[in-house]
């Protein structure tokens, strides 16, 4: 009888701490990792630490589709905005740089990650791609190929030192 996740009609997850000593092959064999939101600062240290920045990568070029929410959203990318050193939001320029340039999420859904990116983008932040919640940038490689959403009025946004400009997106369902 066939056990595989796509027989079961349901994806497998994976905790991964404690790291497994068989990490790289579940990486490798995923469809898809999920990485969710949270510290991204302490997640990127301990993924660092035990190698597992190095299995992404692998995966990534393999093609697994890598996706995530918040964290999980900055973590892929050079640069993000953050609020894992305490209360206030700061720029964090030591994202696992799989996609050029910066990210921030929560753009319109905390008050402070829009003043604070543009702020910091134009004092010389890696300019970059700004979604407010529930709104997705899907890339191919590190090409941008669409920004989906299945809010009404959910937006994306390339973020340079000259301002910001809304990106086009496909409303899903909407």
């Amino acid at each position: 009888m066939d056990r595989s996740a796509a027989a079961r009609g349901r994806p497998d997850a994976a905790v991964l701490l404690p790291l497994s000593a068989n990490l790289r092959e579940l990486a490798l064999s995923s469809d898809a990792i999920l990485v969710c939101g949270g510290n991204t600062a302490n997640m990127l240290a301990v993924w660092r630490l035990h190698g597992f920045d190095a299995i992404l990568r692998e995966a990534w070029e393999a093609g697994v589709l890598l996706t995530g929410w918040s964290a999980g959203m900055i973590c892929w990318y050079e640069a993000g905005v953050t609020d894992s050193f305490g209360p206030h939001l700061e720029g964090m320029r030591d994202g696992l740089g799989f996609l050029p340039g910066s990210a921030c999420p929560h753009y319109d859904g905390e008050e402070l990650r829009r003043p604070v990116y543009t702020q910091l983008v134009r004092g010389g932040f890696p300019a970059g791609i700004a979604l407010d919640d529930g709104v997705a940038a899907h890339y191919l490689g590190t090409e941008l190929r669409e920004i989906v959403t299945a809010r009404a009025d959910g937006g994306g946004y390339r973020v340079g030192a000259d301002g910001e400009d809304p990106l086009p997106v496909s409303r899903l369902g909407c």
